[in-house]
């Protein structure tokens, strides 16, 4: 039986033509191969599994080949060549410097830099992770870096830059390696999919790309392992199941039901996700890069930047349409704000549900302007406590007078507002509420809730944009706009609570408020705009705020010196007494 190697052994580049996105790093290394500019050091910087070490092993093959190609790469014919793919070159050395990190290991490097090659033009030193060395290390390696023979050459590798010593990098070529995209990597995964007669979806290589996060080695290592459990045909449902990975399905689910103020759907979606043991910080994250990706998605030459399927790319730019810009901004600022908060909440469920809820209040739905906050305070106003209501299941008394007519009905208030009757349309039949409260529940859903009896009687539930609209407001109406402002600037704390603590007046066509403190003439004066435009579009009058700054005064604290001075005014004999008895006072 043929002894298995892994992917990311087998299909390790052995010329620089198969080195996948870094193709201006491998350019720049063959034309100084051809061309003789050789260093006597390099860097090699950038994430894991780009690329570095394979570079590197390249790199030492070819420039020790004696039948180099036009295209710069080896032969893999001569000599050299020969031993250096049976891993028995002399000319190469690697060194670990994670294990290998003390001042005697580079002196032993030192003393095997004075042995010239048997075969070949160059000895190569490969020292991987070099930022690992101590400094003392890195100080006995200096001069040799700095004045080597010249047939030595070293090539550093590392993941960490900036742990390395400046004098280190000052003596070196520095060659930055990128992340791989997922393109490539996907591309490159089909090409390992085909040797290995493998059928796969192309979904299912773009989550294990993008789980990889731009290293091949880690997508080769994640396609073994589900290669393993799916055999030889990759499924993306599989590929999710295993890598335990939220399907994209889940969030654009969550951005419909945002769109249409469904807090309950949202809600069981996400308690969905958490009984499939999904982490929350995760899902948190996900949302976060799901509504950048609509942001991007809303413009065709942005679109480009998602790096997803076409299928896929066509549901964002589909869902991406029904988006407003101002809700996907406020929408990516509450997930970015709850992703900040996540670690330091004790109640993180509670947290990232609050964050669900505000993200569904963004958008304004007809049934949210019908059932509000205001109509829940007329309905309050019109059933006041002190008044005792009959229970709604009791039948009504019905007492006819002496002509056998029934009585008839007081009068409303003039405050109230009635319907004339002329104008009135048919009454639809009215199902009786279990209480004289709206549902929170019905709210939370944004389901229209049936009427109580007081707001049908008196007709109170009026649209806001109904108010006046001749421009003519009360003050009462004034008030109400006014504690609807307060819940829409509900998630500025601050901010909203100076709004709450403040009752406006009508003064003319124009609002007039009082403030008591610089901060509060401040943070009014920078949201004046705001407040007139909400204010008459409510009233439907063009209304300007009036801000009115009250000096407020303190009490004065009377010291107990004081106080004596007072009672020794109103009453002469109080100081005779005090005199006789040599009294002080007692603090």
């Amino acid at each position: 039986m043929e002894q298995y190697i892994v992917s990311a052994r087998k299909y390790r580049p052995a010329t620089f033509r198969s080195v996948i996105g870094q193709a201006s790093l491998t350019t720049t290394l063959k034309n100084a191969i051809t061309t003789q500019h050789l260093a006597h050091a390099y860097l090699f910087c950038g994430p894991r599994g780009v690329g570095k070490t394979t570079c590197a092993r390249i790199f030492a093959k070819t420039i020790n080949c004696s039948n180099l190609l036009e295209s710069g790469e080896a032969c893999n014919e001569c000599e050299s060549c020969v031993s250096f793919n049976e891993q028995r070159s002399l000319n190469i050395f690697e060194m670990d410097a994670a294990s290998n990190n003390s001042v005697d290991d580079i002196r032993e490097l030192v003393r095997q830099v004075m042995i010239p090659p048997q075969i070949g033009k160059y000895r190569v030193y490969i020292i991987d992770e070099v930022h690992m060395l101590s400094t003392p290390a890195f100080n006995a390696f200096l001069k040799t870096l700095e004045e080597p023979p010249e047939y030595a050459i070293f090539i550093l590798a590392t993941t960490e830059k900036h742990k390395i010593l400046p004098t280190i990098i000052s003596r070196c070529q520095v060659y930055d390696f990128n992340r791989i995209q997922v393109t490539d990597t996907v591309d490159y995964l089909k090409y390992v999919a085909e040797n290995e007669h493998i059928t796969a979806e192309t979904e299912a290589l773009e989550v294990i790309a993008q789980k990889a996060d731009g290293a091949m080695r880690d997508a080769l290592s994640i396609f073994d392992q589900i290669v393993s459990y799916c055999g030889k045909d990759i499924k993306y449902k599989d590929v999710i199941q295993i890598l335990n990975v939220l399907d994209y399905e889940y969030y654009l689910q969550l951005v419909d039901g945002f769109l249409q103020g469904d807090v309950i759907g949202s809600l069981l979606i996400f308690d969905k996700i958490i009984n499939k043991g999904f982490d929350v910080q995760s899902f948190v994250s996900g949302l976060s890069s799901h509504i950048r990706d609509l942001l991007v998605a809303q413009n065709e030459k942005s679109l480009k930047l998602l790096q997803v399927s076409d299928g896929i790319k066509q549901q964002y730019s589909e869902q991406a349409k029904y988006c407003p810009p101002i809700f996907l901004f406020r929408a990516l600022e509450l997930t970015v704000q709850c992703e900040l908060n996540y670690k330091t909440s004790k109640n993180k469920r509670l947290l990232v549900e609050l964050m669900l809820i505000k993200i569904c209040q963004l958008i304004e739905t007809p049934e949210k302007k019908n059932i509000s906050s205001t109509a829940i305070k007329k309905i309050e106003s019109q059933n006041p406590i002190n008044q005792p209501s009959k229970p709604i299941g009791t039948p009504r008394p019905t007492t006819n007078d002496s002509n056998g007519t029934e009585p008839a009905v007081a009068q409303p208030q003039p405050t109230q507002r009635v319907q004339p009757q002329a104008e009135t349309q048919q009454q639809k039949p009215i199902s009786k509420p279990t209480s004289g409260v709206l549902n929170l529940s019905s709210i939370l859903s944004n389901k229209p809730e049936t009427k109580t009896v007081a707001s049908v009687a008196t007709n109170t539930l009026t649209p806001q944009n109904e108010l006046s609209k001749n421009g003519n407001f009360t003050e009462k109406q004034l008030q109400e706009v006014w504690a609807e402002y307060a819940e829409s600037v509900s998630e500025r704390t601050f901010f909203s609570k100076y709004v709450l603590e403040i009752t406006p007046k009508r003064e003319g066509t124009n609002c007039l408020i009082d403030v008591i403190s610089e901060q509060q003439f401040k943070e009014f004066t920078d949201n004046k705009a705001n407040i007139e435009r909400f204010l008459s579009e409510r009233l439907g009058s063009n209304i300007k705020l009036l801000i009115n700054k009250c000096e407020v005064e303190h009490t004065k604290i009377v010291s107990p010196e004081d106080m004596l001075k007072n009672m020794v005014a109103k009453n002469d004999n109080l100081q005779d007494l005090i005199n006789k008895l040599n009294l002080e006072i007692d603090y």
